[in-house]
């Protein structure tokens, strides 16, 4: 068998790899750490199966499974996607790309093992499979990401990243807000070596694509509330408010200042019913 394996996990796909290379009957396991670099080595090597995570920088699991449907002849290889996003919309979503098995971390090595081997035979297999341990509670990073993939925020994008760490800076020290000017923006600027209006515009792009896309309706319903209109767009900095406070609301881990929240509602409602 020839398997590639896509996650940006570091340690994770190197134990991946390291698990199926001991493996008699697999000839042949490449990593790569992202989608882009998955679609380089697609177009170098055949696979038999390939293994990918959904959310990564630089090219994200679905937009892998896109353009290699898109750019490469058939047949491709069999997809499983491997993750820790177990919501039934990912889910269906990445069965409509293509994925034949659905995979939620964490997992056995020799549990997606036997599943790659039924692929690979030729087995048809359920597409969809919980994780063999009781479920963990996901990192702000992964509950994020999943929000930016419904949102349709796309990976590759500068402001992407930057939205991110803007949203866990603000869930860190929720008073930045507002001074998104004088401390945010310079704060993600030092982060990642470029400019406080490099990251205003980025982050401004990233929420442009968002509302191009069509995603109006899925956002208000993600917030629970008619926030926005495709007519009214929020500023960077309302954005990100209402992105902590869906984070405040659904995570009661998460210890903020009562006063700070207060004002963070109190900018959103006069938003959404005095302007």
């Amino acid at each position: 068998m020839r398997i590639l394996v896509v996650d940006d996990h570091d340690a994770l796909r190197k134990s991946m790899i390291d698990a199926l290379s001991r493996q008699e009957d697999v000839a042949l396991v490449d990593g790569a750490a992202n989608g882009a670099e998955a679609l380089k080595l697609l177009a170098q090597h055949s696979y038999d199966v390939m293994v990918t995570d959904i959310v990564m920088p630089v090219m994200d699991g679905y937009t892998l499974m896109q353009e290699m449907r898109r750019l490469m002849p058939s047949p491709t290889p069999k997809v499983i996607v491997a993750t820790a996003l177990a919501r039934d919309d990912f889910v269906m979503r990445a069965v409509e790309l293509g994925a034949k098995f659905y995979l939620v971390k964490p997992f056995q090595p020799d549990i997606l093992l036997g599943h790659i081997r039924r692929l690979a035979s030729g087995q048809e297999i359920l597409p969809i499979a919980a994780a063999d341990v009781a479920p963990r509670e996901q990192s702000l990073d992964e509950r994020l990401g999943s929000l930016f993939l419904t949102l349709g925020i796309p990976a590759h994008i500068k402001g992407y990243q930057y939205l991110r760490t803007g949203v866990k800076m603000a869930v860190e020290n929720p008073a930045v807000v507002n001074r998104i000017t004088k401390e945010l923006y310079p704060g993600i600027a030092a982060r990642f070596d470029t400019t406080a209006s490099k990251v205003e515009r980025a982050i401004r792009h990233a929420i442009e694509v968002a509302w191009n896309r069509g995603r109006v309706d899925t956002l208000n319903r993600v917030l629970g509330c008619r926030a926005c209109s495709p007519e009214d767009k929020p500023t960077n900095g309302e954005f990100i408010a209402m992105l902590c406070i869906r984070h405040k609301t659904k995570h009661l881990k998460f210890v903020i200042s009562m006063p700070v929240f207060i004002v963070l509602h109190i900018v959103l409602f006069y938003r959404i019913f005095l302007l």
